[in-house]
């Protein structure tokens, strides 16, 4: 059997990301761990070292645009964690924003745990991560 990737959410939708975490964990791969802010997830990436972060944009006090421009610049414990956006924001210029700081992908909420599943094992395979 192989070892559980290790996930961490970023988003202050408490109720989804506890929909996520057991659904993921569900499908037997995955180990979910849960940030509510945007503070509280940078500190997580830096001592969890997950294998993928999926992070919300719009949360109260540092957006997820913050989020990922800190956990992408000049920060040595976190630039390499890819970076999944999974946000209800479609417009065009906060996806490119998204796509200069280095994400992986931009998903659109609400999303089934299947589909979710499906694009984090398309991005882990990508990097190498098995």
């Amino acid at each position: 059997m192989s070892e559980k990737k290790r996930i961490l959410i970023i988003d202050d939708e408490k109720s989804l990301c506890d929909v996520l975490k057991k659904g993921l964990e569900l499908m037997g791969d995955f180990e979910v761990s849960i940030e509510t802010s945007g503070k509280g997830g940078i500190r997580a990436a830096k001592w969890l070292k997950p294998d993928l972060i999926l992070l919300d944009i719009h949360m109260p006090g540092m957006d997820g645009l913050e989020v990922l421009k800190r956990l992408k610049e000049n920060n040595k414990d976190t630039i390499a964690i890819p970076v999944v956006m999974l946000t209800a924001v479609l417009d065009d210029s906060t996806k490119e924003g998204c796509a200069r700081l280095y994400d992986e992908a931009y998903l659109e909420k609400p999303i089934g745990v299947t589909d979710l599943k499906a694009k984090i094992d398309e991005v882990l395979k990508r990097r190498g991560v098995n």
